[in-house]
Parts: C-alpha cells; structure tokens; sequence
C-alpha cells in the first residue's frame, strides 16, 4: 500500500510539474500584449514596462517556470493586477476555495445519498417499471447542462417562492441556515446533472455485486437482503461509484463556471473566469493549480478509499 500511494504521489508530481510548464507559457503565449491587457490601451509606456517587469514576461521562460515554482511551494503568488487590484492573489484563492468547498459539501450531502438510494432501488428493481422510470429520468436530468438548470430552478422556484433566493451568496454574519436557504438551488441543480450518472454507476455495480457466486452463496445460506448487503454486497457494489466520485471532486470545485455566474456566486470557477477576463495572470495561474491539487488529491483519496473497500485490491497492493 506504502507503494502505491508513494507511486501515485510521483505521478502527481509529474503532472503537476507539466501543469507548471503550461501555466508558466500561458502570458507567453497569449494573443496581444498582456501588459496592455492588464494596465489598459491608454496606459503610459512606463506602466506598461513595470507590469511587464512585475509579470516577469523580460526573463526567460525557465526563469519565469523557477520564478513560478518557487510561488507554489512559498504559497506567494504576489498581487492582483485587476480581478481585485493589490489585494494578494493567495487571499483572493483561499477565499473562493472556501465558498467553492461549501457548496460542494453541501452539494454532496444531497447528491451521494440520494442518487445511491436511487441506483440501489433500480438494481434490486431491475427491469420493472420503477427502474425504467428512474433511469429515464435520471439520462434526461443528465442532459441539461447545470447553468440551464440554475436558470429553470430561477425561474419556477425563486420567482414564485420567497423561501428560495436568487443569490448563492448569503449576506455577510449570515447564520448556517440562511446560508444553506442560499445555496438550495445551486445545489439542486448539481443533484439534477449528477442524479442519473451516479445512480447508473450504483446500479451497474450492485447488479454485477448481486449476480456473483458470494451474493447467491450468502442468500442460499438464509440471510437478508439486509444482511446480505451490509456484510457481503456493499463494498463491491459502491466500488465504481466512489471512484466518480473522487473524478468529479475537482470538477464540482473549478468547472462549475456557469452555474457561479448564474447565481453570482463567488466560487473559484468564478475567480478563474474573471481573470482569464481581466488578464489578471497570477490569479488565474493560482486558480488553476489549487483546481489541480484539489483534483490529482481527490481521485488519490478515491483510490485508497476503493482499495480498503477491496480486500483483493488492497492485498495486491500490499505485495507490490
């Protein structure tokens, strides 16, 4: 197991250094001038020269890639240009991972119950009506991109009734619950992108779980369903969903664009957006390489998770 999670860090490593590499050549290669971009068509010849100087577009691209290294592992990426002009880019990160992690844990909260419960009933009601009711709903829920959804929940839940809000964000001091009152329809909109696919992975594996040699051994010996489940099917069946679940971690904290800016909230894919907009480079270099440490950390996390569910896994772990 030390193995393995040793191995899997090193190809994180090597991503990550890859990511480093792209990120670095991003204002390089960019269309226009990035200094022009940032301090605006009317800026003076010295202004641009001390953005450019403070981009660190005069050094050599290696330089620039150390330069950008030495930011991730001291955690300084400087200033903002212009997505919040002078306040450090860290403090602007650290802001939106926080609003960006309670709406995804609030989100999975909703989501993983729901659409497992979902994927269980179509599996033990395998080619009934209520599994064909289900799943159909579930593919034409999985059809509607999120920001279509945010602005259908606007429009027939938030206009019609008080209790939902328009705005993701609550108020500042605003208590737990009106901050959960907040983020209800953002919520919901991700539970009617994600309902189907999770609920069809649950279903595939559980009936694949159902069908095997231990499932009918332990039904034949006169136990449950119940006890069936916990003690025999459970592990095996939610294998598959635990690992898109650690896949679409990192989505649900930096792809959620749209639907941040439906409901004007504050989240990373919004911060990212904004300084690809704005050119605000540090931001944006930021932005995208905590988006990839959340991700490369969650499918990680997945892995070890499905191995301990695995006692064959975890054993061929062990001895390599």
């Amino acid at each position: 197991m030390l193995r393995f999670i040793i191995r899997r860090l090193l190809l994180a490593l090597v991503t990550l250094a890859f990511l480093l590499v792209v990120v670095t050549l991003i204002p390089n290669i960019a269309p226009g001038d990035p200094a022009r971009k940032i301090a605006g068509g009317t800026a003076s010849p010295e202004r641009l020269a001390e953005v450019t100087e403070s981009l660190g577009l005069n050094d050599s691209v290696l330089t620039q890639l150390l330069d950008l290294t030495t930011s991730v592992l001291t955690l300084d990426f400087g200033d903002s240009f212009s997505v919040a002009t002078g306040e450090p880019v860290m403090s602007l990160v650290w802001t939106a991972l926080a609003a960006s992690a309670k709406l995804v844990g609030l989100a999975l909260l909703v989501i993983i119950p729901i659409s497992i419960l979902g994927g269980l009933i179509t599996a033990y009601k395998k080619d009934t009506w209520i599994d064909r009711t289900i799943i159909n709903i579930g593919i034409a829920l999985s059809a509607i991109p999120d920001f279509v959804a945010g602005v259908f929940l606007l429009a027939f839940l938030a206009v019609p009734v008080d209790f939902f809000k328009v705005q993701g964000a609550a108020p500042p001091g605003a208590g737990v619950l009106t901050q959960v009152q907040h983020l209800l329809l953002p919520v919901l909109a991700v539970l009617m992108v994600y309902f189907g696919y999770i609920a069809r992975v649950t279903r595939s594996g559980t009936i694949t779980a159902l069908d095997s040699d231990y499932a009918r051994t332990a039904f034949m010996r006169g136990l449950t369903t119940q006890q069936v489940f916990r003690n025999h099917i459970a592990r095996n069946a939610l294998q598959p969903t635990v690992a898109v679940l650690g896949t679409q971690l990192g989505y649900l904290f930096g792809g959620m664009v749209a639907l941040e800016r439906v409901f004007n909230y504050q989240g990373v894919g919004n911060l990212i957006l904004t300084a690809v907009s704005r050119a605000d480079y540090p931001v944006l270099r930021a932005g995208v390489l905590a988006v990839a440490v959340i991700y490369m950390l969650a499918t990680l996390s997945a892995d070890l998770v499905v191995a301990w569910m695995n006692p064959r896994t975890r054993q061929s772990l062990g001895e390599n």
